[in-house]
């Protein structure tokens, strides 16, 4: 079997025994005793152990990831002057489909009305935390120490440094070659980093999903069925509608091949929930696996992880007009541009910031008028959808990758359309 049918098939054993012990937990059919050792040795104990191991072993390649292999693509651009077309046309196409995707939500929520007729009550509180400045968010993207930078793992901090070195490496000489050498080489063993590490993901993946699902109920599902599925829907139909038509249209490539060798990005982004620490995977697909060449991957991915947002958009959408039904708020046309408005520029606005779902959600609540306590209602459901969102999230940056790097000509067309049997084939070959 190969690595990702291993992978799927980690994901799918482990949201079914999660749901088991869910069950079981919750029967009462289980005595005290026998749930309180399952709990401790066991989802607390075993899963969650191995769980974090894997997730740490991630975010461990974000920033070594991020360092080179942008080092190395803005040094092969240095010359060439490309850098600023490939950044403008990068950017463009994240708020493009950012403002595209919430659109949609709003319209398609309008239209289904998942809150209306209900009248919740919820106990839990929501405390919105405050957004930083625009003027701050923009200062606070150039790095007065890189070293700290990446040891927080400030993503845009670490994307301006390693544009600029990378830039004057180019511009350097021979003393730049030479360096220019020893970057390629670190790249190159990095990456044989994240493919030893992808051994190991269906332990990771199941071990993430058996202990998530151990502890989420379906009730709260079932309690906003409206919600949920509105926005569960319309994530699947942006990810394998809306996706694929551009790629046909701007990229002018076939959708199926992106389709198929993104199914292991999908399995990383659902059980870590984090667009961040799914990077490495996200990068060596889209280099190794589509083709696109170091020099746009190097840049579209760790910056589509940072402020590419459909996902959040789509939620932000659905969200606004969910909690607009439940407190019977009718918003105007112009409330609702507003919110379209307010979701672009919060997915700039708070790139790198924790918990960034929930705090431009509130800033969308906010400009539209609505009460930023209606984020309870939801908040019950958030944790499953969130990781729906991650997937739609990594794939478009993917997507991004391939339309930016077939404009500039930097497309592998014989990797891109090999199918990933093939590939998979002349890996185990090199190895």
């Amino acid at each position: 079997m190969n690595l990702t049918n291993r992978i799927l098939l980690a994901m799918v054993a482990g949201i079914a025994l999660g749901s088991i012990f869910n069950a079981m937990l919750n029967s009462g059919g289980v005595s005290e005793s026998a749930s309180a050792i399952l709990n401790a040795y066991l989802i607390d104990g075993l899963f969650d152990v191995v769980g974090q191991i894997f997730v740490a072993s991630l975010k461990l390649l974000v920033v070594p990831l991020v360092l080179v292999s942008l080092i190395c693509g803005s040094s092969a651009l240095g010359d060439s002057a490309r850098m600023g077309p490939i950044a403008g046309k990068t950017i463009g196409f994240y708020l493009f489909t950012t403002g595209l995707a919430v659109s949609i939500a709003l319209v398609v929520a309008t239209a289904i009305g998942p809150g209306q007729g209900l009248s919740l009550v919820t106990d839990t509180e929501f405390t919105a935390k405050a957004a930083p400045a625009l003027k701050d968010v923009i200062v606070n993207i150039f790095p007065t120490n890189p070293v700290k930078a990446m040891a927080e793992a400030n993503m845009l901090q670490i994307i301006v440094f390693a544009l600029l070195f990378g830039y004057a490496m180019s511009h350097a000489g021979e003393p730049g070659q030479r360096l220019a050498g020893f970057f390629r080489d670190a790249e190159g063993v990095v990456m044989r980093m994240v493919a030893l590490l992808m051994e190991f993901a269906p332990y990771g993946v199941f071990a993430l999903l058996a202990r998530l699902f151990s502890s989420m109920g379906l009730g709260a599902i079932l309690d906003l069925a409206g919600y949920f599925f509105t926005l569960a829907g319309l994530l699947v139909f942006h990810g394998f509608v809306v996706y694929p038509i551009l790629l046909r249209l701007i990229g002018g490539v076939s959708p199926a091949s992106l389709l198929q060798k993104m199914r292991p990005v999908w399995a990383f982004a659902f059980s870590t929930s984090s667009s961040g620490a799914t990077i490495p995977v996200t990068l060596r697909t889209v280099e190794k696996r589509l083709g696109v060449h170091n020099s746009v991957a190097g840049f579209t991915v760790p910056l589509g992880a940072t402020i590419n947002m459909d996902g959040t958009a789509i939620m932000q959408g659905v969200a606004t007009i969910f909690i607009a039904q439940v407190y019977g708020v009718d918003l105007s046309a112009g409330a609702l541009f507003g919110v379209v408005l307010t979701a672009i520029l919060a997915s700039i606005g708070t790139a790198g910031v924790p918990g960034v779902g929930l705090i431009t959600l509130a800033l969308v609540l906010e400009q539209a008028g609505l009460p930023v306590e209606g984020i309870a209602l939801i908040i019950g459901v958030d944790r499953l959808l969130d990781m729906l969102r991650t997937v739609i999230n990594v794939t478009g940056d993917a997507v991004a990758s391939v339309v930016v790097a077939k404009s500039e000509g930097q497309l592998d067309m014989d990797v891109y359309c090999a199918t990933a049997e093939q590939l998979d084939e002349c890996e185990v070959r090199a190895s």
